[in-house]
């Protein structure tokens, strides 16, 4: 399963490539916002810091200012995939895209019928939210379950993109359902990397270590 870093902190994700494990990077305009930062300015340094997919969402709600502004997105680096949210005229865009070959991640996807009409339309990613499903009372990553078996039984190439991941068994739950990608969140990449056994036999091995005649 690849990882993606939910976030437009540079510094965040800067650490998370060091760490040999980032595989893209989805941001969204809330995420941008919290960056205090020109779009203009931010964005550069993100594409240029990761090799993978870096998403970038669309604000427009018609097909034609969504492929307007893809057009623009495109201008910041190859790897950019265009972020559409789910109704109707972002699947007229997501096609129109797929046409152009340009990638998208099909955003805001509730079920699976969702994801089956973004897979027709052409989407390269579609984002399943798991977490607010659960907060809504619902078994989010039974969701996850279906997308991955509907995906599999027409043998469609769109990938299956976990987000709104919430903690670390939202990731391993993801892994387990076949998800292709998780997009993580920094605070639960940081959880999932430590574990207090390890922290606990580390400082033993340490002291153990300074024992040792010298």
């Amino acid at each position: 399963m690849k990882i993606f870093l939910d976030t437009a902190n540079i510094e965040q994700i800067k650490e998370a490539a060091d760490w040999g494990v980032l595989d893209g990077v989805t941001t969204n305009p809330s995420l941008v916002a919290m960056e205090n930062k020109k779009f203009e300015e931010l964005v550069p340094k993100i594409v240029a810091l990761c090799k993978g997919p870096v998403s970038l969402e669309v604000v427009s709600t018609d097909a034609d200012g969504m492929v307007a502004e893809a057009e623009k997105l495109m201008e910041f680096g190859p790897n950019v995939v265009i972020k559409v949210p789910m109704i109707p005229e972002g699947l007229k865009a997501i096609r129109r895209l797929a046409q152009r070959e340009i990638a998208t991640n099909c955003t805001l996807v509730f079920n699976a019928t969702q994801a089956l009409l973004a897979a027709k339309a052409g989407a390269t990613y579609v984002s399943p939210f798991i977490g607010r499903l659960d907060d809504a009372g619902h078994f989010g990553m039974e969701l996850i379950q279906q997308i991955v078996a509907i995906f599999d039984n027409y043998a469609f190439g769109t990938e299956v993109l976990a987000a709104s991941l919430r903690h670390p068994l939202h990731v391993v739950e993801a892994a387990l359902a076949g998800a292709d990608v998780a997009t993580i969140p920094w605070s639960v990449l940081q959880k999932i990397v430590k574990h207090p056994l390890t922290d606990r036999g580390l400082d033993q091995f340490l002291k153990d270590w300074a024992k040792v005649p010298k």
